[in-house]
């Protein structure tokens, strides 16, 4: 019994030697994770991770007769961000800076609204970058980069309108869209009126007229007016891919379709493109030729061509699709390989008395039960914006002949700017 009792002594003070040693060690090696844990960056869970900060830029413009050019501009400004935020100009501050504008301030607004690249618009901004504006942009709209074109804003007084931002290391700088601008396209119009003073006995009317019959003075005499003759836009197929949404319907959707001439992209255009857009989930736009628009409005017509009108159009943000060069005649077969569901134009637009021996565009969707007329929200036509223009001629030729200045060194000094 005695040596019994004196081997279970030995092994319990045996066991006890053990689990002493295998609780240090477990300590030691515990203590030992623990601190390569801590000494090594490792993922946090994802619950824990903070959203990455967007980051906002801005972009502030006069926006005047918007047009394709200034939507590439903004499409150029928002690929350098997450957020664009678009200042546009007030009135006054164009009138003290360049001349009168063509274009007020709530159509400015509607135009660069519906543009489908901006996600934020600061009415009646400066025409210049003031410290306390870029102040207010920094702070309150939590603004990082302010971004302008490759071509120069030059103030009346000789300085750089965004000096301030690049003192500050926050300005970017994108490329200019070269073929067009709004100076350019005023310069188209005022070819088609007689360089002459108003005093003349040539009043408003009578120059309105001349317009409609697509007569210019100089051009007739051979002489060389100030502006634009023609478009110089150089269509590219990456250009239109750019601008489109990339994305057809779906199996099911309801096709809405319009068509026109949508000439001198304007705030009564983007009105009737929004009201269509909210009766279906597909917005289909037909877009007329140049030859098409020249047989309905006149030799003079269309003052943008085909391409330039396409892209100012695929520019909205209510537009899903358009066709390039749509037939005048809404056929059968059009409705047929669209699967168009309803047809819809405006109760405003630039001819509803159709020309003698045409028949109306819209008889086959009539018959078919699917057209529908809207009312237009805005009583603006191309017409509209060229009769500005015509009443006041002098004011927009002297602006335009000063402008043309500016833009011809710009582009006898340019250098290669990507736009991608």
């Amino acid at each position: 019994m005695g040596f019994d009792l004196g081997h279970s002594s030995s092994d319990s003070t045996y066991s006890s030697k053990l689990l002493a040693t295998c609780l240090i060690g477990g300590v030691v090696m515990g203590v030992s994770v623990l601190g390569l844990y801590l000494a090594f960056p490792h993922p946090r869970p994802l619950s824990w991770r903070r959203k990455k900060k967007p980051v906002r830029v801005y972009m502030d413009g006069c926006f005047d007769m918007m047009h394709y050019g200034h939507c590439n501009a903004l499409r150029q400004a928002r690929a350098l961000g997450d957020q664009l935020v678009v200042g546009v100009v007030s009135d006054a501050e164009i009138i003290a800076n360049k001349g009168p504008p063509v274009t007020p301030l709530n159509e400015r607004m509607i135009m660069v609204r519906a543009v489908k690249w901006v996600d934020e618009v600061i009415p009646d901004a400066p025409y210049a970058i003031t410290e306390d504006f870029m102040k207010k942009l920094f702070d309150e709209y939590n603004i990082d980069y302010i971004i302008h074109g490759d071509d120069p804003c030059i103030l009346p007084d000789g300085t750089d309108a965004y000096a301030l931002a690049k003192k500050a290391g926050r300005y970017k700088q994108i490329k200019r869209t070269e073929g067009v601008s709004s100076t350019d396209i005023v310069g188209r119009m005022l070819l088609c009126v007689r360089e002459r003073s108003l005093s003349d006995s040539h009043n408003h009317s009578s120059l309105q007229r001349q317009f409609s019959h697509g007569h210019s003075q100089k051009f007739e005499d051979g002489g060389s007016g100030s502006g634009t003759r023609i478009s110089h836009f150089l269509p590219t197929s990456r250009r239109i891919v750019q601008f489109s949404n990339g994305k057809g319907p779906g199996p099911d959707a309801r096709i809405v379709y319009i068509d026109g001439a949508f000439d001198l992209f304007h705030a009564g255009h983007v009105e009737i493109l929004k009201l269509a857009r909210e009766l279906g989930d597909f917005l289909l736009v037909g877009i007329h030729t140049d030859q098409t628009v020249s047989a309905n409005r006149g030799a003079h017509r269309p003052i943008m061509n085909l391409h330039e009108r396409s892209l100012s159009v695929l520019a909205c943000r209510y537009v899903d699709e358009v066709i390039i060069g749509a037939p005048w005649e809404v056929s059968k077969d059009t409705i047929t390989t669209f699967n168009i569901s309803l047809v819809v134009h405006g109760t405003v637009a630039e001819y509803n008395n159709y020309p003698k021996g045409k028949e109306d565009p819209y008889a086959i969707p009539i018959s078919m039960g699917i057209c529908k007329q809207l009312e237009s929200p805005l009583d603006i036509t191309t017409t509209t914006i060229i009769k500005r223009i015509v009443s006041n001629h002098e004011a927009y030729q002297k602006r335009n002949e000063k402008k043309a200045k500016s833009e011809q060194s710009y582009y006898e000094n340019k250098a290669f700017v990507s736009d991608d």
